[in-house]
C-alpha cells in the first residue's frame, strides 16, 4: 500500500499559496522587498518558491511511482501528463492574443514539465547511486559551461544578464521574440538553466525515496535529511563565495543546493511536526492548496488576464482594468501606506482562492493533469 505524506501536502500548498502571492500584488511598483525577486545576485523568500515547488515534485514521483516499473504504459502516461503541462504553459503565453510569432516558449508550467518528464523516468530506470551521480553531474557539468566554455561574440565565459552562455543557447535556438519579454534578451526559465533545475527535482526524488525505508527508524530519516540539507547550504555557500553566485535568474549551482538544503529543512520540519507528532489542526488551508496545485496556478495567471480585458470607467472618467477597479475600489481607500494596499490586495487573492479550493475538496473535487 503506498504511503501519503500530509506534510508533503501541506509544503506544496504552502509552497502554491506564496507563488500565487508573490506573482498577484495589488500594485506592482510597490512591493515590499522579501516579496521581490533578488535584482540578480542573491536570494530572497519569493526566489524560495519556485525550486521548491520542484523539489516537492521530485519527493511525489518517488511516491507516486514507487514500486511500478517503467514499462510502456507507465513512461507514456508520465510523457503524455509532462505534455499537458507544457502545453498548458503555452497558452498561458499565448493568452489573450494567441501570436505565434512572438509567444513566450519558455516559463515555469513548462519548466515544471520538463522536470518531472526527467525526474520520473530517471527514478523508474536507475538505482539510488546513479540517481546520485547524474543529480552531481548536472550541478557540476552546468558550473563547467557556464565558467569555462567561452561565448560566442561576447568573449570569456561570464555570469552577466546578456552575455552568458545561457542567454546565448536561447537567443540561437529560441529566438529573441519568444524569450521572456521583462528583458527580451534572456530567459530566467532558458533551455541551459534547466539543467540545475532538474537538480532539483532529483534531488526530491532521493529525499522521498529515503522517507519511505521502512528500514530506518524515524529518528535516523530526520537525521539524513538534516545532516545533507546542512551540506547542501555549506556547499552552496562554499560554491557562492568561490565565484559561482547564488542567483535564480541562471539557476546557478549554488542556488539550486540552497534552495534544495533550504528546501530539506522545510520538509524535514513539517514531517516531524504532522506525521510524527500529530499536529494537524492547522493544516487544511494548504491541504486544500496542495491538492489543486497545477490547477489553481494556471487559473490564477489566466482569470486575470481575462478580468484585464473587461474595462471599467473610473468616477474621473479614466478606463481601467476591472481588476484595477476592484483594487482602487475596495483595496486602496483603507490603506496610507501603499505597499501595504498592495500586500492586502495579493493576501485578498490569496484568500479567495482558499475559498474556492475549500469549496472543491469538500466536494472531493480534485482536478488533475
Amino acid at each position: 500500500m503506498k504511503q501519503r505524506l500530509l506534510s508533503l501536502d501541506v509544503f506544496r500548498g504552502l509552497t502554491v499559496a506564496m507563488m500565487i502571492l508573490v506573482n498577484n500584488p495589488g500594485d506592482w511598483g510597490h512591493i515590499y522587498a522579501p516579496l521581490e525577486h533578488a535584482e540578480w545576485n542573491g536570494c530572497t523568500p519569493t526566489d524560495l518558491v519556485f525550486p521548491f515547488f520542484l523539489f516537492i515534485v521530485g519527493v511525489s514521483i518517488s511516491f507516486a511511482f514507487q514500486g511500478k516499473v517503467a514499462d510502456r504504459k507507465t513512461i507514456l502516461k508520465i510523457i503524455e501528463r509532462s505534455i499537458k503541462l507544457f502545453a498548458l504553459g503555452i497558452f498561458l503565453s499565448l493568452f489573450p492574443k494567441f501570436d505565434f510569432s512572438i509567444v513566450r516558449i519558455p516559463g515555469v508550467l513548462q519548466r515544471i514539465a520538463i522536470v518531472f518528464l526527467v525526474s520520473a523516468i530517471v527514478f523508474l530506470t536507475t538505482k539510488q547511486r546513479t540517481q546520485q551521480i547524474i543529480f552531481a553531474s548536472l550541478l557540476i557539468g552546468y558550473w563547467l559551461l557556464m565558467t569555462f566554455v567561452p561565448v560566442p561574440d561576447a568573449g570569456a565565459a561570464n555570469l552577466e544578464p546578456e552575455h552568458n552562455l545561457g542567454a546565448y543557447l536561447d537567443r540561437l535556438l529560441l529566438g529573441v521574440p519568444h524569450l521572456y519579454k521583462a528583458v527580451k534578451v534572456w530567459d530566467p526559465e532558458g533551455i541551459l538553466s534547466t539543467l540545475p533545475a532538474i537538480a532539483n527535482g532529483l534531488a526530491g526524488v532521493l529525499v522521498g525515496t529515503w522517507l519511505q525505508r521502512n528500514d530506518k527508524s524515524v529518528s535516523e530519516r530526520l537525521m539524513y535529511i538534516y545532516f545533507y540539507g546542512s551540506i547542501a547550504l555549506a556547499l552552496a555557500w562554499a560554491w557562492d563565495a568561490a565565484g559561482f553566485p547564488i542567483n535564480k535568474s541562471l539557476w546557478t549551482s549554488s542556488y539550486s543546493l540552497w534552495t534544495i538544503g533550504l528546501a530539506m529543512f522545510f520538509l524535514a520540519g513539517f514531517y516531524w511536526l504532522i506525521d510524527v507528532k500529530g499536529y494537524k489542526f492547522w493544516t487544511k488551508p494548504f491541504v486544500v492548496y496542495g491538492v489543486n496545485a497545477i490547477t489553481v496556478f494556471f487559473l490564477s495567471g489566466l482569470i486575470p488576464r481575462i478580468m484585464n480585458m473587461i474595462k471599467v470607467e473610473m468616477p474621473d472618467g479614466e478606463k481601467v482594468s476591472s481588476i484595477t477597479w476592484l483594487y482602487q475600489s475596495f483595496i486602496v481607500p483603507f490603506f496610507s501606506e501603499p505597499k501595504n494596499a498592495s500586500l492586502a490586495g495579493a493576501i485578498t487573492f490569496v484568500l479567495i482562492w482558499l475559498g474556492i479550493l475549500w469549496a472543491m475538496y469538500e466536494k472531493k473535487i480534485i482536478v488533475k493533469v
